[in-house]
């Protein structure tokens, strides 16, 4: 059904290239052809490809360490390429920009770890290089790995994260608003070059931070970036609801998307916002194929990749939490409260179990790594077909889970095949329902995200 007779806005899309080599992608047949990780004319190709179908974002996440939360090693990591190499893809992004007009770029950085005028600086010259088309998605670091890179013996405690990443998004944004837009004069006879007046220091005192100011740039396009979360904790929901203008939403249910977006929707109105201002791209794993019979050929090649060494490493190092040192049965609310007195993350696969089974539900040892190893190849939520049975999948889900934002979308394939098909297969066809939202409707990211 043609979703503009449903009354629904129209779907966003985003293609996440954060894993285009890692968990086996590099290996697969077709993949990096004639070039390796991080060669950046594969990346300036995804993007052209991406654009002309008229996807809004493409998007990086991070992690600055090496996964060692498996058995305390980096071994099963770096043998099976689990969620490393990991680049700082900024250059990557500015590259990207010079052969695209129009699509916009994520990056990630880590509220924990990073300084705010660092990241603040940073982030406002690449809205410059890329014309207003930048997005940053701020986490709040939950991993030993990265820890320890920033001289940290253990996790900060889960709350201070959160109430540390809050003080850090006010900070960067007083700081791209230290300056103000018409500050810049540019008088040439007189060889005036801003007016004093409009460029204050910010004085930040806080908790976390000391910052000074202002900021040592020009304003750019867009002032400051798209501001992008994940958080899917109480904290993190609570915390992301100040600032958040497109939420990254996870969930291996419909109910548990909207149990999600009820939270979120009930946090962005306790701040004071208006929550149909604020979109959630679900992350969404996708093998499309020309035929279903394609697709489900392609999802059993993706299968043959994991062992339990990849899956431990994968699982252990996004929760935060040794899975080696299971029992052999145990009840699924006592592993979350050994995981939160840990500080790690009780979301994610625990979490989801969690939501879907109960807390006093009881499991074993290899009934868990089952579930984990669907959770690290992702098949737990990957959606497989034909690009009309995806598209029919993918709008049913849209109008069930509020109809505002859309899909971070993924490929576990060959890269760039697996993407391309994404761009050349699925977007034509929601396209041709009219599903979509308008293609670039405006000049920045943030103008086209709000058509």
């Amino acid at each position: 059904m043609d979703s503009t007779a449903r009354g629904m806005s129209g779907i966003h899309t985003a293609l996440d290239l954060s894993f285009t080599h890692t968990e086996g992608r590099w290996a697969r047949p077709g993949s990096w052809v004639g070039r390796d990780f991080p060669d950046v004319r594969m990346f300036q190709e995804i993007a052209v490809t991406a654009e002309r179908a008229g996807i809004d974002m493409l998007f990086f996440g991070d992690g600055s360490g090496i996964p060692d939360t498996w058995r305390g090693s980096i071994a099963p990591a770096v043998e099976w390429g689990i969620q490393w190499p990991r680049q700082d893809m900024s250059p990557v992004v500015a590259a990207m920009s010079t052969v695209t007009e129009h699509i916009g770029f994520g990056l990630t950085y880590s509220s924990t770890y990073t300084h705010p005028f660092t990241t603040a600086r940073l982030l406002n010259s690449l809205d410059h290089v890329t014309d207003g088309r930048l997005a940053f998605n701020v986490v709040a670091s939950s991993r030993g790995a990265d820890a320890a890179n920033y001289g940290f013996d253990e996790l900060m405690p889960h709350a201070e994260r959160y109430e540390r990443m809050a003080e850090f998004v006010a900070v960067c944004k007083a700081l791209w608003h230290s300056v103000a837009p018409d500050a810049i004069v540019r008088e040439r006879e007189r060889g005036r070059f801003a007016d004093p007046k409009k460029v204050h220091a910010i004085d930040h005192r806080g908790t976390h931070f000391t910052v000074k100011g202002p900021l040592s740039a020009v304003p750019s396009p867009q002032i400051e970036p798209v501001l992008v979360q994940a958080g899917g904790s109480p904290a993190g929901i609570q915390t992301s609801a100040q600032f958040v203008e497109l939420a990254f939403g996870f969930g291996g249910s419909v109910a548990a998307q909207q149990k999600y977006r009820e939270s979120l929707d009930a946090a962005v109105a306790a701040a004071g916002r208006d929550p149909l201002s604020v979109g959630v791209l679900w992350a969404t794993q996708l093998i499309v194929g020309r035929t279903a019979a394609e697709a489900d050929e392609r999802r059993r090649s993706v299968l043959s990749f994991w062992n339990e060494e990849a899956v431990g490493a994968h699982i252990s190092h996004n929760a935060g939490f040794d899975f080696s040192t299971l029992p052999a049965r145990f009840h699924l609310g006592d592993l979350a409260d050994r995981i939160r007195a840990a500080e790690a993350s009780p979301g994610g696969l625990v979490g989801m179990l969690v939501s879907e089974l109960g807390p006093d539900h009881t499991m074993t040892r290899a009934e868990f790594f089952e579930h984990g190893w669907r959770h690290a190849t992702g098949m737990d939520h990957t959606l497989v077909g034909s690009a009309e049975q995806v598209a029919d999948a993918l709008e049913e889900n849209f109008a069930a889970t509020g109809a505002r934002g859309g899909y971070m979308l993924s490929s576990p394939l060959a890269t760039p095949s697996g993407l391309a098909d994404i761009a050349e297969l699925l977007l034509p066809e929601l396209r041709r329902r009219g599903a979509l939202a308008p293609r670039y409707p405006g000049r920045t990211l943030r103008e086209n995200l709000r058509g």
